[in-house]
């Protein structure tokens, strides 16, 4: 699944790809190739993030991806983006069976019928869902339901133009080519179709990524994305309500949750208790209209790497929580230090491996 801003009409398959997760606080970037039939995961890199103050600044960008692109060992011009929860809008709508070129103009004309608010001067691009069968083989077709042009169920992302031509820019400034621009929340949803497919066709899943602004939840029944959800709360925030619970300095406060030492566990569990209950009920939203049980929550971000978080979440939601690796898929060609570290950052690559398999 993709939803490429820019390039999709190409169709290019890529044999080497740079992909960045432009996150709030860190910024993750990974370098994957195609070796025949085979994607391998070459270099990974985590930098700070640049600090946008008031405006996003080009200029600042086009500086941070020459450092990613030296971080990645610089063997490729070709970049993917994703971009992130505050700068993409993501629904999935129902829309006639047109090309996707006439898609972009139908939402661009009505955004507020069928995104529900006034989006003007955006860009949108569409995925279009695999139809299910509609009906048992042999079962005759309900003579109550009116018989019409079916629509097609489509994943709809929307950016800021501006925004949109300041990331090119900064991207052209930064002597690459911008492949793709795709908003981050798919991410973690192509990575894991890839690293579990047996789960994702057959199973009913959450996926949540813990952000450091918010989280996300992605809702995966038996193959399809059936529900998206963004939750204003990340790791900045259980930093920032430890930091005031415990009275210490915001970076005393990071170390303790990272570490989840055992003082700081009542301090946490304080901040990680409406984060759960806010995803508890996306999860029973879901139940409720499908009937179906989510056998299994599978979580990433930096939090995810904290068993004493996962418990605590497990608490909340009421369901099996597990971190995920989205690397497993890919063979490992790591130089010296990051094949050994990567079974512990794994975890906080998804958006980006995930958005550079647009590319291949």
């Amino acid at each position: 699944m993709a939803l490429p801003f820019i390039g999709g009409e190409s169709k290019k398959r890529r044999n080497q790809m740079m992909a960045v997760d432009l996150g709030t606080r860190t910024t993750k970037a990974v370098l994957m190739e195609r070796r025949g039939e085979v994607l391998v995961l070459s270099r990974y890199a985590l930098l700070d993030a640049p600090i946008y103050e008031k405006k996003f600044s080009a200029d600042l960008l086009s500086d941070h991806l020459h450092s990613v692109t030296e971080a990645l060992g610089g063997t490729t011009k070709f970049v993917t983006l994703a971009i992130g929860l505050d700068d993409a809008i993501v629904r999935q709508v129902e829309l006639p069976q047109i090309p996707v070129g006439e898609m972009r103009l139908v939402l661009r004309n009505n955004t507020k019928g069928y995104l529900q608010q006034d989006l003007p001067n955006h860009a949108f691009d569409c995925y279009i869902f695999p139809p299910k069968p509609m009906s048992t083989p042999g079962k005759p077709a309900d003579p109550a339901k009116p018989i019409g042009v079916p629509k097609l169920k489509v994943l709809v992302a929307g950016a800021k133009q501006q925004l949109m031509d300041d990331f090119q820019m900064a991207v052209k400034n930064a002597g690459l080519t911008a492949d793709c621009i795709v908003p981050g929340i798919i991410g973690p949803v192509n990575a894991f179709e890839m690293a579990m497919p047996q789960v994702f066709a057959n199973d009913s899943v959450a996926l949540v990524d813990i952000g450091f602004k918010q989280s996300s939840i992605c809702v995966l029944d038996r193959g399809e994305l059936v529900l998206i959800r963004v939750v204003n709360i990340g790791g900045d925030k259980l930093t920032t309500g430890l930091a005031e619970a415990m009275n210490i300095t915001y970076a005393d406060a990071e170390g303790a949750k990272v570490g989840m030492a055992p003082e700081a566990k009542s301090s946490i569990e304080t901040q990680v208790v409406p984060l759960g209950r806010e995803l508890r009920a996306s999860l029973d939203f879901f139940e409720h209209q499908q009937d179906r049980p989510v056998s299994q929550i599978y979580v990433s971000g930096a939090a995810a790497k904290s068993e004493m978080f996962l418990e605590m979440l497990r608490a909340e939601m009421i369901a099996e929580c597990k971190t995920w690796n989205p690397a497993t898929f890919l063979q490992l060609a790591l130089p010296g230090q990051q094949a050994v570290e990567i079974e512990h950052v794994g975890p906080q690559l998804g958006v980006a491996i995930g958005a550079a398999l647009a590319a291949f």
